[in-house]
């Protein structure tokens, strides 16, 4: 078996396509000027910011306005999280937060903060075997007390979707304001903030080949929030810093690409998905697909193997020139098993062995062929070894 590079970690960062960096050059060199400044160079990026929103905002089904540029997906979630729970306590009086065990950490760790420093309470839904919310569940958690719901669009570590527009429609009715994190959904599923029925959208310009450092929130007109960065009064007074003109731009290049290929790649997706599936379910013994089998993200496979361990697998495979992701994380020497599986009810050692493997628009058939082969060899070579030394 000839070594090959093949990468698999499209959910972790994608390639920035040449044709946004193509965009995104003049903003770096001929057009460099600051977007708040009166004259001519800062005017210049300043049309070229409003240019990048007005283009996210027609694919997002949006007003201009309705759209907050951030430093990534991170931020966002920060932001209208922390944002919206400060002004909706201060002019209601509504303190509880209710999300789910599987949220990005962006999320359930920016919650955590407002729990123990701000005072605010938070319920979090139980998901199923496979990491969805059931709606039920959802609807009898929305109490009168209840100020915002985060639910991710699709789950980064399993792919599994999320029935986003059955909460939203259920948070409406009960007067809440409905947050979602689509930074994975981006570029490969619906994006419509009409049809999904959403408040607040958070998205990521590196999940679909756009730069690394430059996000965006969507918040629909006429919900308040309290900044989480103070400063100057840019974008509506509502993120303060110097915007990022570049990144800005080539966001919504990437963006645009995405959706106007959307459905060239996402058959591409999807048919790369199935082979790499089938071929590790085939070949690899004891191997379990985590996740919804059918209702998930196109790009994205995930396993759990019997008697493995997931950041020794993720060596070999780098040694063979895969990359791909584990769930677990390593810290000082010690693992820690994925909060989202053992929430999907796996057995915490079985949650060790986690790996994921995102596929993008490039990769090829032989790429699958050779990384199933490669999953295979690493896994039968770790267990004889966990074997020999037991």
């Amino acid at each position: 078996m000839t070594k090959r590079s093949v990468y698999l970690d499209h959910s972790a960062t994608t390639p920035t396509d040449p044709r946004v960096v193509e965009a995104m050059l003049p903003y770096f060199t001929d057009y460099y000027g600051n977007a708040s400044s009166v004259h001519q160079s800062g005017r210049k990026a300043e049309r070229a910011i409003e240019n990048a929103r007005e283009t996210i905002s027609e694919v997002l089904n949006c007003k201009p306005k309705e759209i907050i540029f951030t430093s990534g997906g991170s931020e966002s979630d920060n932001l209208a999280l922390r944002g919206t729970a400060l002004a909706i306590r201060a002019a209601e009086g509504r303190d509880q937060l209710l999300t789910t065990p599987v949220e990005h950490s962006a999320v359930g760790r920016t919650i955590q903060q407002l729990v123990d420093y701000m005072g605010f309470q938070h319920i979090v839904l139980p998901v199923d075997s496979y990491g969805a919310v059931r709606g039920e569940d959802f609807a009898d958690a929305l109490t009168d007390r209840t100020a915002i719901a985060s639910v991710m669009y699709v789950n980064n570590e399993v792919g599994t979707m999320m029935p986003i527009p059955l909460l939203a429609d259920q948070a409406r009715e009960r007067n809440v304001l409905f947050h979602t994190d689509a930074v994975q959904a981006a570029g490969q599923l619906n994006l419509d903030v009409q049809a999904l029925g959403v408040d607040m959208m958070s998205l990521s310009a590196h999940k679909f080949y756009g730069p690394k450092g430059v996000g965006a929130l969507y918040v629909r007109d006429g919900i308040d929030l309290v900044p989480s960065q103070s400063g100057g009064s840019h974008e509506s007074g509502r993120r303060a810093g110097t915007l990022n003109t570049p990144g800005i731009v080539g966001m919504a290049k990437a963006l645009e690409l995405a959706n106007q290929e959307r459905e060239v790649r996402v058959a591409h997706y999807t048919r790369m998905r199935d082979l790499l599936i089938e071929g590790v379910l085939t070949k690899v013994p004891d191997a379990h697909l985590t996740g919804h089998p059918e209702d998930r993200l196109p790009s994205h496979a995930s396993f759990v193997f019997d008697e493995v361990d997931g950041n020794r697998l993720l060596i070999h495979l780098d040694m063979k020139g895969v990359a791909a992701s584990s769930a677990s994380a390593c810290k000082t020497g010690n693992p820690e098993p994925s909060g989202v599986l053992l929430a999907m009810g796996y057995d915490p050692t079985l949650a060790l062995s986690s790996l994921r493997t995102t596929v993008g628009k490039d990769t090829t058939e032989e790429d699958i062929s050779y990384a199933v082969d490669v999953i295979a060899d690493s896994v039968e070579k770790l267990r004889m070894l966990n074997r020999a030394l037991s």
